[in-house]
This record gives C-alpha cells, sequence and structure tokens, in this order.
C-alpha cells in the first residue's frame, strides 16, 4: 500500500493520531498537498459515508472519521496556501428548518475550508428567515442548502423564493445536497448545483464560484 492508500484507511478506520503522523510522512516525503487532500483524505472519508449508508459504520465511528480528516486539514492548509492553490469565496452552509442533521453538512463545511472558502457554519434546523439574514449580512458567494429528510426539502425552493423577493438572489449560487435530494430535484427548484455526497460538493463549489468571476 502507498501513503495515500495509509491515510485513507486511517481516516476510514477514525484513527487520528495516526492519521496525523501518516499526513506528515507524506509532506515530508514531498508528496503535494492536493493530492494527499483529494486522493487520501476525501476518498476516506467518501468510504466512511457508504460504510455508514451500507450499515458498516454507526455516527460515533463517522464523527471519528471526521475529527481525523479535520486535524489533518489542519496540517495541510499552510501547504495548501503556500502552493497558491488556494479558492477564494464565502459560503453560507445550512440544513434547512425542520432537520437536525448536520454531519454531512460539518464535513462538506471542513472540504470547503480546505480548498480556500470563508465558511459560515449555520449547523441544523435553521429556520428559513435566519438563512435570508446570514446571506444579507455575509454576502456570501454561494448558499449550500442541506436535507436529509423529505418532508424537510420542500423548505430549500422556499428560500430561494424569498431570495428572489428580496432581489438576492442574482448575487449568489444556490447549492443543495442531502440524501434525499436528486439532480432532477435541484433542477425543478431553479438551485444552481447538486452534489451527491461531501466528496462531491467541493468541485461543485469550485465550478460554480469560477462561472462567477470576479
Amino acid at each position: 500500500m502507498s501513503l495515500l492508500d495509509d491515510i485513507q484507511k486511517s481516516v476510514y478506520d477514525g484513527k487520528t493520531a495516526p492519521t496525523l503522523e501518516l499526513v506528515k510522512k507524506a509532506l515530508e516525503a514531498g508528496l503535494n498537498a492536493q493530492d494527499i487532500l483529494h486522493k487520501a483524505l476525501i476518498p476516506g472519508i467518501r468510504d466512511c459515508g457508504a460504510g455508514y449508508e451500507k450499515g458498516d459504520k454507526f455516527i460515533p465511528e463517522m464523527l471519528l472519521s471526521a475529527k481525523a480528516m479535520k486535524q489533518s486539514i489542519e496540517l495541510l492548509k499552510p501547504h495548501l496556501a503556500a502552493g497558491g492553490e488556494m479558492e477564494t469565496g464565502k459560503v453560507v452552509m445550512a440544513t434547512v428548518e425542520g432537520d437536525v442533521h448536520d454531519i454531512g453538512l460539518e464535513l462538506v463545511t471542513v472540504m470547503l475550508e480546505s480548498a480556500g472558502f470563508k465558511v459560515r457554519y449555520m449547523g441544523g434546523d435553521v429556520a428559513t428567515p435566519d438563512i435570508i439574514a446570514a446571506v444579507q449580512e455575509f454576502k456570501p458567494h454561494l448558499l449550500g442548502l442541506s436535507a436529509l429528510l423529505t418532508n424537510t426539502m420542500e423548505a430549500m425552493p422556499k428560500v430561494i423564493k424569498i431570495l428572489e423577493e428580496k432581489g438576492l438572489r442574482s448575487s449568489v449560487k444556490v447549492m443543495v445536497g442531502g440524501a434525499p435530494v436528486k439532480q432532477d430535484f435541484c433542477d425543478e427548484i431553479g438551485a444552481d448545483g447538486y452534489a451527491y455526497d461531501a466528496g462531491a460538493a467541493v468541485p461543485m463549489a469550485l465550478k460554480l464560484r469560477k462561472s462567477m468571476g470576479g
């Protein structure tokens, strides 16, 4: 197994200290920080998410994997910045009203921050007026909305409608995700992008940010 494979497995296993040691070793060996992030850390957390969906992993184990990844990204941040590879942009992240699930949202936030975005993390069960207020105050380039329950998905088009009514829609790209959310729903409600999991969210965010220019 390569160092990247070892890091990926260590994240999957939720072993923070060994993961940090492996990341240090990879940096010392001259591995690119972006490669460590995208070819080891993100695949590790994706594997963990897949394991959770299959019933092989449980929430406490997911949290351990998230901790291993978070601390590893903190270690990588100076190297990501030093390479001039950091993107710029601001994002508001929220799980919509009535839905308390925020583990996936937190993972996406960590990954966005690792890619150089400044993120206002609002957590779970965020009232629609609070999301609108955050867009008005923080003036983000992107708004990420998550829903893990089918009956809370309908809050997403409501947020978009109010953004339009308040003249804010043209200034922010809306990205949606969560287990019950699919591309057709994204298209139906007029959102700008859809990410099927935390790993797919960063490329989508970068794409949307690039499309805005400035």
